[in-house]
């Protein structure tokens, strides 16, 4: 982040403490630190020093969103009709939905592209607020839903989602507002590391409960990367990052449905019918594809042998289909609306807009690249979707939702002014 919108916020920060009343009454200190802290956190405004400039969105990153729908659409339909068909009797039966998801989504995109961005930081607190209880709504009966020995869906009868990926969307924008308002602190253990990390808890273990071990880990990531951000220690941070990962590896070692998913990864055709299929099925349907793939629509596994293949294991379609060349091409949208993401960081008129846009894009690469390495068998198979690709209607409204968050953040940039 530029060093001179991190000064000109300290040193806001440091004018208004320093013009505020003292309040120096009855009330015990311990209270007045507690009030001034949420005082501080809530009433965050815009900057009056910041003029923002508005212009139209950023249209590379508007192109590189259009190509991932498009391509994403188009490997749902290849990847789906045979187990549609199969299943369904209609091998349109997940592109048509898809489609229609798609399109909801792009409404939503362009509506928040013409949203001013300022009314998300008004309502961050209700937005957690409401993320956090949606949480333990996975354990009402009646409306939370159970899949695979995990409770993580909820159920509402017209639709269904996680509670986590609003989460993770939910994080970005807590610590955003969070960091914004205490940019001249966040170099001390206290604000930087303390009590960033113990909210960030707080959050973990309200998913971890669930048995959502991928879930646990993005928005563990997607935390760390904010802090990071921040100005935090990188060595505290690193402290924190070895306190989760031991974290992740003691529930492995001491929970059967973690450890019977470490065995499939290491040892796919020993326990093909215990968790191992899938893992061996994508690694025979990647090796298949070689440089260039056996052609668009031509997949072998996709033919019942590779269990749901439009949802979490559509990256090993297309590379059997496009071979690593269609692989290559995926990783490179990604890598390139990553780019052009922290781009529009770079250039945004504020703290909190800059660090909104960081952990949006920050959450797409974090989980499109978990994602691959999962399909790869690079780590042990776990639930986490492919952006943009795999199949999921609230998924994909969402995703749509946060780049356009982006696209109207990118509309804006700052002047000082005169």
């Amino acid at each position: 982040m530029p060093k001179d919108k991190l000064d000109l916020t300290a040193e806001i920060a440091k004018a208004r403490a320093s013009s505020a009343p003292s309040k120096q009454k009855k009330t015990p200190e311990k209270t007045n630190s507690l009030k001034n802290f949420w005082r501080t956190l809530l009433s965050a405004e815009e900057f009056d020093s910041i003029h923002r400039v508005r212009g139209g969105v950023d249209t590379t990153f508007l192109i590189i969103v259009v190509l991932l729908i498009s391509y994403g659409s188009i490997m749902i339909f290849s990847a789906s009709y045979a187990f549609a068909e199969a299943n369904f009797g209609n091998s349109l039966f997940f592109v048509k939905k898809q489609l229609l998801w798609a399109i909801v989504g792009v409404a939503v995109m362009i509506i928040f592209a013409n949203v001013d961005y300022r009314i998300l930081r008004r309502l961050t607190p209700l937005v957690f607020g409401l993320s956090y209880i949606l949480l333990w709504c996975v354990f009402l009966p009646g409306i939370g839903s159970s899949a695979k020995g995990a409770t993580r869906w909820v159920d509402l009868g017209f639709i269904s989602f996680q509670p986590s990926d609003i989460m993770k969307f939910a994080i970005v924008l807590a610590f955003s507002l969070y960091i914004s308002s205490f940019i001249d602190k966040t170099h001390t253990f206290k604000y930087g590391i303390l009590i960033p990390a113990c909210f960030l808890l707080v959050v973990c273990a309200s998913v971890i409960v669930q048995k959502h071990i991928s879930g646990t880990v993005i928005i563990f990531l997607i935390g760390a990367v904010m802090i990071l951000v921040s100005g935090a220690s990188a060595k505290w941070l690193g402290g924190v990052c070895a306190a989760g990962a031991t974290a992740v590896v003691s529930i492995i070692l001491f929970t059967d449905y973690a450890s019977d998913r470490v065995e499939a990864w290491l040892h796919p055709e020993n326990v093909l019918k215990d968790g191992g299929w899938q893992p061996y099925q994508s690694e025979l349907a990647i090796g298949s594809g070689g440089i260039f793939g056996v052609g668009l629509g031509n997949s072998y596994q996709k033919q019942l042998w590779l269990p749901e293949p439009q949802n979490d294991f559509i990256f090993a379609i297309v590379c059997e289909e496009l071979g690593m060349v269609g692989g290559i091409a995926v990783i490179a949208l990604f890598v390139a609306l990553l780019w052009r993401g922290l781009t529009i960081a770079k250039r945004a008129p504020d703290t909190y807009s800059a660090l909104v846009v960081t952990g949006l894009v920050a959450k797409v690469g974090i989980q499109a690249l978990l994602n691959i390495a999962v399909v790869t068998t690079t780590i042990p198979t776990t639930g986490i979707a492919l952006p943009f690709f795999s199949y999921g209607g609230t998924a994909l409204i969402l995703q749509l939702a946060e780049m356009g968050i982006v696209l109207s953040i990118s509309r804006y940039s700052s002047q000082q002014k005169l």
